[in-house]
């Protein structure tokens, strides 16, 4: 599964620091966890069961500042979640 362009957009912008944050995208449920800067940094996508969990696929996100201070991110399929 790949990460879509309006997933990608909602991932791109700037969240609480250290926050976990829920919404639905479509009929897909989306949760993320944010780092101390408030950028999406563990991403899970699928549906929600009855305790709260997604189940799914699994994302995490590897960010490398460069020298002339922009940023640069990857987002890698970690698998399955149950």
């Amino acid at each position: 599964m790949k990460i879509g362009v309006r997933l990608q957009k909602l991932l791109d912008k700037i969240y609480p620091p250290d926050a976990k944050m829920e919404f639905q995208l479509d009929r897909t449920d989306v949760v993320f966890k944010t780092d101390g800067e408030g950028r999406p940094v563990l991403l899970f996508v699928g549906r929600k069961n009855a305790d709260g969990q997604i189940k799914g696929e699994r994302f995490a996100r590897t960010l490398k500042k460069l020298s002339d201070g922009t940023m640069k991110d990857h987002w890698e399929n970690k698998g399955q979640t149950s």
